[in-house]
């Protein structure tokens, strides 16, 4: 299944993906980006979160519910918002669909750029953590650093409750600051690098826990100049149009992060068929 290679609306259109609300890290700083982009976002959050799914689980999923939601909404460029995903299926995605793909990437190059002590904490999934891609980066932009790495789903759950208004449980931010700043040469860490997408929603929190000032870096404005590099949007303002749940029911508690970026309609997803329903 595939969709047309050339833009096909007259505002490009820009369809984000991640397994939960994480990827809005990246919707906003597309949102901010200062481009005419229409843009829609997809949540696979019946599956959240992905980082505890098996690779044959992940392959066999995102391809497919991506093909579907492509084929429907028609997008011209897609986002693949979750590092998990990007790390496991990027390539297989590109292979369905002809409209270009971004990826994330742990943010592991312009974090050994900025470092003074040469100590940088990496923290993500615990799937991301042991991935053969990061060691790839790491050998490649960072050889010569000591990476300290962290993962953690906790955090992931706690971004999901922190846009849900549940309040926010401070053991996931402490567990996950203990195992960067606690570890051998923990004490060194000047720059970490936040390789899920969920963990920017929580950047003040992190900031706040940690022992000392550190530079946080993400991937949300990389990818933001990438995605107006390949859909060649001209200046303006980003519209947020629709944005769909494979399980609307879990994502109802989230209608105030919804609102206040404007989303028009909220859909529920069949993860076969695509966007299934509308709900008011």
């Amino acid at each position: 299944m595939s969709v047309s290679a050339q833009i096909v609306n007259a505002t490009p259109r820009v369809l984000v993906f991640d397994s939960g609300v994480g990827g809005l890290s990246v919707f906003d700083a597309i949102a901010a980006s200062g481009l005419a982009l229409d843009l829609d976002y997809a949540a696979d959050n019946a599956w959240l979160p992905y980082g505890l799914k098996s690779d044959v689980e992940l392959r066999d999923r995102v391809p497919a519910l991506l093909a579907a939601l492509a084929a429907q909404w028609m997008p011209d460029v897609v986002v693949l918002a979750c590092n998990t995903a990007s790390t496991i299926a990027l390539e297989e995605v590109r292979g369905l669909l002809s409209v270009p793909v971004v990826g994330v990437v742990p943010p592991i190059k312009p974090a050994a750029a900025q470092t003074k002590t040469g100590t940088i904490g990496l923290l993500a999934t615990p799937a991301t953590v042991a991935r053969a891609y990061t060691d790839e980066l790491i050998s490649r932009f960072a050889p010569d650093k000591h990476l300290i790495r962290f993962g953690s789903s906790a955090l992931v759950n706690a971004a999901e409750a922190k846009l849900r208004g549940d309040g926010l449980d401070g053991s996931a931010m402490i567990e996950a600051i203990k195992g960067l700043f606690d570890a051998p040469g923990g004490g060194e860490i000047d720059v970490i690098a936040l390789a899920c997408t969920h963990f920017p929603l929580l950047a003040g929190e992190l900031a706040a826990a940690a022992p000392h000032s550190c530079v946080w870096l993400d991937s949300g404005a990389a990818i933001a100049r990438r995605v107006g590099l390949v859909s060649a949007a001209l200046p303006g303002t980003a519209h947020a149009r629709r944005i769909g749940f494979t399980d609307l029911a879990a994502a109802r508690a989230l209608q105030s992060a919804l609102d206040a970026r404007g989303f028009e309609r909220v859909f529920a997803i069949d993860a076969h068929a695509g966007f299934a329903a509308h709900s008011p």
